[in-house]
């Protein structure tokens, strides 16, 4: 059966028709289950996102460009080495250029480039990694249009961004109903661009970085995330990876001899294999040979302790850069892996050392179940945002329940303070320990960030009284 070919028919005041696109995936990296013709949701109000429900024919979404938009100007910025081309009107504003390369890329000033504040290695990755296509950058006046598309080799991929556009790569063909090519901002990329599905874009079908001031957003997640989903999956592991090997390791005596001969997909290699043992996808085991693999590669190394320490030291000051979290409780959980990780590939890379054979992928969890929200941050509100009313009083003489009464006392912060010992929205746990929580709330030491009112300590204390009940 011949192959369908790869296009996104962004259909009038609808939704986007995909057709031929196998790889789909979240912002995490993960794949989401394709079919061969698909309907994405673009007016922002699916009920399934991000595929279309109809929602677009009841909410009155229209595929019109606002006259209001950003002007379709392409500038260059000359520089010593290199000349930066870049169309404000294409920007969907996702920051990966201003975030992270801030002494070329200016948010709040003008001008928005200035090439000279940077190495070329670094401007031409960030340029490389505008989402929208809104960059390029050229050299002796030749446009490197090739480069800044990947040389064309990337496999068709749409990825569905955290409460933002659909990031498509891969030269995926965009057309209108009637199978015309979609008209582009001049300079535009046709390798890479950025989708809107917030339905409020002023430069449609492309995103103008509107989910940002309408506050579009997706489903929750999961109250207790795994390593890898708070680092932010897979792409923000390997930000910090290919900053960590084309910045730091190239310059430095220690570690440039060590790694002159890796893969050049070394960056994707070990991305991997941290986003695994963070609790994502089994990457690395799938593609490239799983723990035997990994030990394979540092026997007969003889690393040294100065080079485990300069490698930790400059992982961390990667991921710093890359964006990587720096709450406490990520970055307690973070360093102690690569603390653990390092020093065993240095003790298996000395000479007469016998790793354990088949051993299986470590997995790494948050340090004593220190979550997200296992505390109050010192710049939290004095009142919590999720500060929850007694939801129903029973009347006099008619005993409390958890489920009616008691359960309601407690808001999620307070649950995940408490996780670490038990679940206090969990009636069993709740009535093991009823007694030293009513002592706890009495002498105001729970919950931790303020007294409860009266009220709430005498509604506790009735229930307990009442023996507990469901």
């Amino acid at each position: 059966m011949e192959k369908t070919p790869c296009r996104i028919r962004a259909t009038a005041n609808g939704p986007y028709v995909v057709e031929g696109v196998e790889r789909f995936e979240n912002h995490l990296g993960e794949a989401i289950p394709a079919e061969p013709h698909m309907a994405l949701c673009r007016c922002g109000g699916s009920a399934n996102k991000p595929f279309c429900d109809g929602t677009h024919a009841r909410n009155g979404f229209t595929d019109a460009k606002d006259p209001k938009r950003v002007p379709d100007r392409r500038d260059a910025y000359e520089g010593e080495q290199v000349t930066v081309l870049d169309n404000r009107g294409l920007c969907q504003h996702s920051g990966l250029c201003t975030d992270r390369l801030k002494t070329v890329f200016h948010s709040d000033s003008e001008p928005f480039v200035t090439p000279s504040g940077g190495r070329m290695d670094e401007i031409v990755r960030a340029v490389r990694d505008c989402p929208s296509g809104a960059l390029s950058f050229s050299i002796d006046g030749r446009e490197a249009r090739e480069q800044v598309d990947w040389g064309g080799v990337r496999e068709a991929t749409i990825v569905v961004t955290k409460d933002g556009p659909y990031r498509v790569a891969g030269g995926i063909a965009l057309v209108d109903d009637g199978g015309v090519s979609v008209a582009r901002n001049a300079g535009a990329s046709e390798e890479h661009y950025a989708l809107c599905r917030c339905g409020q874009s002023q430069n449609k079908p492309f995103c103008s970085g509107m989910h940002w001031y309408v506050r579009f957003s997706d489903p929750a997640a999961s109250d207790e995330p795994t390593l890898f989903e708070w680092a932010g999956g897979y792409p923000a592991l390997l930000r910090t990876t290919r900053r960590f090997y084309e910045v730091y390791v190239p310059e430095d005596p220690l570690l440039a001899p060590l790694f002159a001969e890796m893969s050049p997909d070394h960056p994707e290699r070990v991305a991997s294999w941290l986003g695994e043992v963070f609790g994502g996808p089994k990457m690395y085991s799938e593609q490239f040979g799983g723990y035997a693999r990994m030990i394979s590669q540092h026997l007969g190394k003889a690393l040294t302790e100065e080079k485990r320490a300069r490698w930790v030291s400059l992982l961390g000051r990667s991921a710093d850069e890359s964006g990587l979290p720096s709450d406490p409780e990520f970055r307690a959980a973070f360093a102690a892996y690569v603390e653990w990780g390092t020093r065993l590939a240095l003790e298996n890379s000395q000479p007469g050392a016998t790793p354990p054979p088949n051993m299986p992928m470590p997995r790494w969890w948050w340090v004593c179940d220190a979550t997200p929200g296992s505390r109050i941050s010192a710049f939290a509100p004095p009142e919590a945002e999720d500060q929850v009313a007694v939801l129903e009083l029973p009347a006099a003489g008619v005993a409390p329940s958890f489920e009616r009464h008691v359960k309601g006392l407690f808001r999620q912060m307070d649950r995940q303070s408490m996780r670490f010992a038990f679940d206090l929205w969990a009636y069993p746990d709740v009535k093991t320990h009823a007694h030293d929580i009513l002592e706890r709330v009495r002498n105001g030491s729970m919950p931790c960030d303020g007294a409860w009112p009266a009220e709430r300590v005498e509604l506790f204390a009735r229930w307990v009284d009442a023996g507990t009940p469901p």
